[in-house]
């Protein structure tokens, strides 16, 4: 199969792609926040194809894409108002929610549950994509199951060239993690994954909130999961990841005390200096956090070879998008963590 690449600015490319999608192809699509492998909610084939391509486990939930909040109904009901509001607040935007589904949507899609994810994607092409196909577009993060997400069309080409439709270049991704995913369906609203829309952000809207156990530790491979990216191990490169907390100064003298041929550091720009003949690599600055999310998976790709033995990371602290970025990071070094403090 030839992949078409398909530019966000050519006028006819929305109709393109939205034609694929209706006819069950799978479509590489940009957002804001990473490049999602797009296919028709509600056309079980079709998104079978999405878990083939990814090789993605079954019981993994996708996200189902909208144009607005006047199509939450289409898909869910018992709709609390509280999800209204936080569409009104941070839509089109990196905030997905899950909430009850309607039989139309496919189990396939829900991961066999009886709730669905949706988020309507800040992204004007992909919007109108949506619009002109007519269905909801299921789309997980356009990588390999497991691996650093896309966060350009190039990192999609890597992973799908021959395999895919076609991919929307829309060019680099500016949130550059995975959207914020709450759950509506309980009493409390509960945070499954954090993002750019933070929990401080979502405290405001909703009074309350609940962060899952899967954003802070590892949870279980036989639990259920509401929502993708809280059960298995995601955004690794194929080396070990170990993330070295501390002082700027103490965690560079135990990297470079353990520092092997072979290894690399994944590190903030302004540590850069500290790490000296050990082959860092930046993936943004610590005094704007943007920089780091946006930076994150790009970094991690680059760091996906083979002839790497370990890498050792560098993770910011505090609350806002550098939670995201905290979350992001466990989930790739499968929650290993040295506090170099500790070590002196």
């Amino acid at each position: 199969m030839e992949t078409l690449m398909l530019s966000a600015s050519d006028p006819k490319t929305a109709a393109t792609a939205a034609n694929l999608i209706m006819n069950g192809q799978l479509v590489a699509i940009p957002t804001e926040t990473v490049y999602g492998l797009g296919a028709n909610g509600l056309d079980e084939a079709a998104v079978a194809k999405i878990f083939e391509a990814k090789g993605r486990p079954q019981d993994n939930p996708l996200i189902l894409h909208i144009c607005g909040a006047e199509q939450i109904e289409l898909f869910c009901h018992h709709i609390p108002q509280k999800a209204y509001d936080l569409a009104e607040k941070f839509w089109p935007g990196p905030l997905t929610m899950v909430l009850p589904a309607r039989d139309c949507v496919p189990k396939r899609t829900t991961g066999g549950l009886a709730t669905v994810a949706v988020r309507c994607p800040d992204n004007a092409v992909t919007r109108e994509i949506i619009r002109l196909s007519g269905v909801p577009v299921a789309a997980p993060s356009a990588n390999i199951s497991g691996k650093p997400s896309t966060t350009t069309a190039e990192h999609v080409r890597h992973d799908h060239d021959g395999k895919i439709a076609a991919i929307v270049d829309g060019g680099s991704c500016r949130v550059g993690v995975e959207s914020t995913i709450v759950d509506l369906t309980e009493e409390r609203p509960r945070l499954l994954r954090p993002g750019g829309i933070t929990p401080e952000q979502l405290l405001e809207v909703l009074g309350d909130l609940v962060v899952d156990k899967a954003v802070t530790a590892q949870i279980d491979k036989d639990a259920v999961v509401k929502a993708p990216g809280m059960k298995y191990r995601h955004y690794a490169p194929s080396e070990p990841v170990v993330i070295v907390s501390g002082s700027r100064e103490t965690a560079a003298a135990y990297i470079r005390a353990h520092f092997e041929p072979g290894d690399r550091v994944l590190c903030f720009e302004e540590e850069l200096p500290l790490y000296e003949g050990c082959n860092p690599l930046s993936y943004g600055r610590e005094a704007d956090v943007n920089t780091l999310s946006a930076g994150l998976f790009a970094a991690l790709r680059e760091l996906d070879d083979p002839a790497i033995h370990q890498v050792y990371a560098r993770c910011p602290v505090g609350g806002g998008v550098a939670y995201a970025v905290q979350n992001r990071l466990k989930k790739a070094a499968a929650f290993h963590i040295v506090d170099a403090e500790e070590e002196v």
